[in-house]
C-alpha cells in the first residue's frame, strides 16, 4: 500500500464555544486530490489550520508524511512546515511590489537556498505553470488567474509533499476558475504530491479525486466511486467502508457506492 501523506483520526476542534470538528478522519496518499466543501463558518479553514500544525485541536491525531504534529515544538514545526507544506490562498497573497519570480522564490530563500538556485527553480516553475512570460512583472499588475498561478508556483517551490488550498478560486471569474482548477487538481499527477482544497463551490470540488462535505462538525465522504474498474474493491476504499448510504449523505441505498470510505482512503 502506498504510504500516506495524511493520516488524521479522531480530530475534534472547538472555537468560540462551537464544535467545528468532531471525531473527524481524513486520509490521503501521494498523487491524490481531495476537496472539502461546506458553507462559510462550517470549519473548513480550521481543518486546514489543523493539518498545517497552525491550530492545536482538543483531541485527535494528525500525521503528515509520518510526522505526528503533536510532537513538534513551535520552532521545529515552522521548519517542518516550510519543507512539507505549500499554501495557496484565496487572493494569492503575493507581495505586490515584488515580481512574479521573486514571489515564487521566497520560500526557497527563506529555507536558505542561494539566490541563483532559488530564482532558477522559481523561473522553471513559472514556465511549467504557463506564466513564464510574466516572470518579471510586478505581482500587483497581474490578472487574478495569473496571480493564482504564481501562488501555485510559490507553493511548489520547495517541492512539498502536501499542498493546502483555501478557497483558491473564490476571487476569480468563471473562466479563470476553470483554468486554475485544471492546474491545481492536475498537480498530484504532475508532481506526485497530495492536494487538499477547501471550497464552498461544488463545481470546484468536482475536479478532485475525492470529495468530502463538512456538515454538523463531521466529515462525510460524498464521492461516487466507480468500482467497476476493479475485480475487487481496492483496500484503500474498503478499509472503513460505511454500512449504509446515510453515512455518505445518500438516502437511496440502491445508489450508494459500494467501496467508499467514511472520509478517506
Amino acid at each position: 500500500m502506498t504510504s500516506r501523506t495524511l493520516n488524521v483520526s479522531g480530530l475534534t476542534c472547538r472555537a468560540g464555544g462551537r464544535t467545528l470538528l468532531r471525531d473527524a478522519a481524513l486520509r490521503a496518499v501521494p498523487g491524490e486530490s481531495v476537496a472539502v466543501t461546506g458553507p462559510s463558518g462550517s470549519g473548513k479553514s480550521t481543518l486546514l489550520s489543523c493539518l498545517a500544525g497552525l491550530h492545536r485541536p482538543e483531541a485527535g491525531t494528525i500525521e503528515v508524511c509520518g510526522t505526528d504534529l503533536a510532537t513538534l515544538r513551535p520552532a521545529a514545526a515552522a521548519a517542518w512546515r516550510l519543507r512539507t507544506i505549500g499554501f495557496v490562498y484565496q487572493f494569492g497573497e503575493l507581495l505586490p511590489d515584488l515580481s512574479a519570480v521573486e514571489n515564487a522564490a521566497l520560500p526557497l530563500l527563506i529555507a536558505g537556498k542561494g539566490r541563483r538556485e532559488a530564482y532558477g527553480t522559481a523561473a522553471r516553475l513559472l514556465d511549467e505553470l504557463g506564466v513564464g512570460a510574466v516572470a518579471d512583472a510586478r505581482a500587483g499588475v497581474l490578472s487574478g488567474g495569473e496571480r493564482q498561478r504564481v501562488a501555485v508556483a510559490r507553493a511548489l517551490s520547495t517541492r512539498p509533499p502536501l499542498i493546502l488550498a483555501d478557497e483558491p478560486t473564490g476571487a476569480l471569474d468563471e473562466y479563470a476558475t476553470d483554468d486554475v482548477c485544471a492546474l491545481l487538481f492536475g498537480l498530484p499527477a504532475r508532481y506526485d504530491c497530495t492536494v487538499v482544497v477547501v471550497t464552498h463551490n461544488p463545481v470546484v470540488a468536482h475536479y478532485a479525486d475525492r470529495r468530502l462535505t463538512l456538515r454538523d462538525a463531521t466529515l462525510h465522504d460524498t464521492t461516487v466511486y466507480d468500482t467497476t474498474a476493479y475485480d475487487t474493491a481496492p483496500d484503500d476504499l474498503t478499509e472503513t467502508a460505511p454500512r449504509d448510504a446515510t453515512q455518505l449523505g445518500t438516502t437511496d441505498p440502491d445508489t450508494a457506492p459500494r467501496g467508499a470510505t467514511e472520509a478517506g482512503a
